[in-house]
C-alpha cells in the first residue's frame, strides 16, 4: 500500500542519515599539512617534491620506506594532547613514529636543505589545505648535531625557539615568523610539531637546514657545511659552497659560469653573498695606457710623412 511505502522510505532515510553526517563530517575534520619552506623531508621526497625527490637521499628513504610518500601532507597522530616525547620514540622523530613514512628515519647527511643565516629570520612556508586552529612549536637541534645519527629528542632543546599561535592562512599556506638562533653552524634539522586545537591531530615534520660554519684560525671556513649535494639556498638556488674546489678556490665550471663582477657596494650586498665584487677603483672609464701611447706614436708618423712631401715638392 502507498502508506506502507512511504513509511519503509521514511525509516530507511532515518537509518542512512546518521551515517551520512558522520562521513560528511570525517572529510573535513582533519587539517592537512606540511612545511615547503624550510623544505621538509616528506614534501622534497614525495611526488610533488620536482628535482629534490630524485636525489641520493630522497631515493633511499623512498626505497627504505617501501613506498612513496604520497600522502605527505597526512603525517600526524591523534590524542597527542602535547605529549609528544612520550608519544614519539627516540629514532622516529621524523616519521612521527608512524609505520607509513619510516624512510623518513634514515639518518644521513644528504638530505635536500635550505641554507639558514644564525640569528637571521626565518618565515617558514607551511602549506595546509584546510584551514584549523592551533598551536605550532619550532625547535632546531642543539649545538654538535651528528645528522649521521637517528635523530632522537635529546638533539632538541626543552622549550621551543618559536612558538605562534592560530596564524593566518593566506593563498594556501601558513606564514610562521620567527627569529633564528645565532649559535648554530653546518648541518641541522628543523623540528616542527603543529598540535591542532579544532581537530585531535598533531602533526610533526623535519626539515633539514644549512648554517655557515664558524671561521677556523688562518680564515678558512669548515667544509661541513657543504658536505651534501643538496645544499640549497632558500630561494632553492646552488649554495656558493657548492662551486668551490676542495681547496676553497672557484672549481673551473664555475669560473666558466661566473658573472661579471658587479659594482654593489659590500655594504649593500645581501649577507652570505659571495658574488665575487669589483675594485674601488675604476679601470675601465676611459682608454688604457698602452693605447694612448699607440695613438700618440701613429699621429707623429702621419705629420712626418706629410711635412717630408710638402719638402719634395717644393724642389
Amino acid at each position: 500500500m502507498p502508506w506502507m511505502r512511504s513509511h519503509r522510505t521514511a525509516l530507511a532515510a532515518a537509518a542512512v542519515t546518521p551515517l551520512l553526517l558522520t562521513v560528511w563530517t570525517a572529510g573535513p575534520a582533519h587539517a592537512h599539512g606540511a612545511p615547503t619552506d624550510p623544505v621538509s623531508r616528506v614534501y622534497a621526497c614525495s611526488p610533488d617534491g620536482g628535482s629534490a625527490s630524485r636525489s641520493a637521499a630522497c631515493e633511499a628513504a623512498v626505497a627504505s620506506n617501501g613506498a612513496p610518500f604520497t600522502a605527505w601532507d597526512n603525517l600526524r597522530i591523534a590524542n597527542v594532547n602535547g605529549r609528544d616525547r612520550q608519544v614519539v620514540p627516540d629514532g622516529e622523530l621524523c616519521s612521527g613514529g608512524l609505520p607509513a613514512y619510516r624512510g623518513l628515519d634514515l639518518a644521513r647527511a644528504d638530505y635536500p636543505s635550505t641554507r639558514l643565516t644564525p640569528g637571521g629570520a626565518l618565515t617558514m612556508r607551511y602549506v595546509s589545505t584546510i584551514p584549523h586552529t592551533g598551536t605550532f612549536r619550532l625547535y632546531l637541534t642543539k649545538p654538535g648535531y651528528d645528522p649521521t645519527k637517528p635523530l632522537t629528542w635529546s638533539d632538541l632543546p626543552e622549550q621551543p625557539f618559536a612558538q605562534v599561535k592560530d596564524p593566518a592562512l593566506t593563498d594556501g599556506a601558513y606564514r610562521i615568523r620567527a627569529k633564528l638562533p645565532s649559535d648554530r653552524a653546518g648541518r641541522h634539522v628543523l623540528y616542527t610539531i603543529w598540535q591542532n586545537t579544532s581537530t585531535p591531530d598533531t602533526y610533526y615534520s623535519c626539515s633539514d637546514v644549512v648554517f655557515p660554519e664558524a671561521k677556523e684560525p688562518g680564515g678558512k671556513t669548515s667544509a661541513a657545511a657543504s658536505a651534501s649535494s643538496g645544499d640549497k639556498r632558500a630561494d632553492g638556488s646552488p649554495s656558493p659552497t657548492a662551486q668551490k674546489g676542495t681547496d676553497g678556490s672557484p672549481s673551473p665550471a664555475a669560473e666558466r659560469r661566473a658573472p661579471q663582477p658587479s659594482r654593489t657596494p659590500v655594504s649593500s650586498r645581501p649577507q652570505g653573498d659571495s658574488t665575487p665584487v669589483a675594485s674601488g677603483t675604476d679601470t675601465g672609464s676611459g682608454p688604457s695606457t698602452p693605447m694612448l701611447a699607440g695613438g700618440a706614436a701613429a699621429v707623429l708618423v702621419l705629420t712626418g710623412g706629410a711635412a717630408l712631401v710638402m719638402r719634395l715638392r717644393r724642389r
